[in-house]
């Protein structure tokens, strides 16, 4: 198994691809801390999991809250007793909404959620790899943070945000044993819909110009076996980029 022993966590783990990934780290051997805002759905993530002989615990967090982030890493730690791999995969679409009527409001909500959420997850972990002198981090990008129009402005400014993050540190810290990488999937059938309630007319219109474009939608399940690959040590030699899950979507 890819990960025996190794401890997981994992951000928006009760559905989509969170929950893939979980799933599949923990049937390579590794012991998942299912984080969720909702802790009802990231128990029956961890339910799952022990169904097919696998170890997880499920915590609540807002990874919008600094206390959620400190709470949800010591926990794996005093669960666990160490923390290996850091999946920040907690994120919220923007209603395709465009520069011109973009408010405060949605543009912090959205980098909240999306950027800062995962700056101090990053945070709070690399004490612990950098002291042992190994660990890995996995963002969870977008296509969205590659190409200018495949959200509205605060997604799109804040996937290619994570982008930045994740080359920063990966340079940064690749001395002190750490590899931090991030995906960028194209369109995946999650619940991150969800987050959509009144798209704004125009942004949408602008958004879906390249939409016909893309050859087929993907799974959650075809994320997380990027995720396998980039927490393991497969790619020992991979750090500070993004790799584009995506059937070809951004490759025209």
């Amino acid at each position: 198994m890819k990960l025996q022993d190794k401890v997981a966590v994992v951000t928006g783990a009760a559905s989509g691809m969170g929950k893939a990934i979980a799933i599949l780290y923990a049937k390579e051997g590794a012991k998942v801390v299912v984080s969720d805002i909702n802790l009802d759905s990231a128990n029956a993530t961890v339910k799952e999991i022990a169904s097919s002989g696998g170890t997880a615990i499920a915590v609540a967090a807002n990874v919008a809250k600094e206390e959620d982030i400190q709470n949800l890493i010591d926990t794996a730690v005093s669960t666990y007793g160490t923390l290996d791999i850091l999946v920040n995969n907690a994120g919220i679409m923007d209603n395709f909404v465009p520069a011109a009527d973009l408010t405060d409001e949605l543009w912090e909500r959205v980098f909240a959620i999306n950027t800062t959420g995962p700056m101090r997850a990053i945070r709070k972990a690399l004490p612990i790899f950098t002291e042992k002198g190994k660990g890995v981090i996995v963002n969870i990008a977008s296509a969205g943070g590659l190409m200018g129009s495949r959200a509205g402005a605060a997604y799109t400014s804040a996937k290619h945000a994570v982008v930045g993050l994740t080359k920063n540190v990966g340079f940064q810290y690749a001395t002190l044993g750490v590899r931090c990488n991030a995906i960028a999937p194209g369109g995946v059938n999650t619940n991150i819909s969800t987050s959509i309630n009144k798209p704004n007319a125009f942004g949408m219109e602008r958004a879906m110009a390249g939409m016909s474009l893309n050859p087929r939608a993907g799974e959650p399940e075809e994320i997380a076996k990027v995720a396998l690959f980039l927490a393991s040590d497969d790619s020992s030699f991979v750090n500070g980029t993004v790799v584009t899950a995506d059937a070809g979507w951004t490759a025209y």
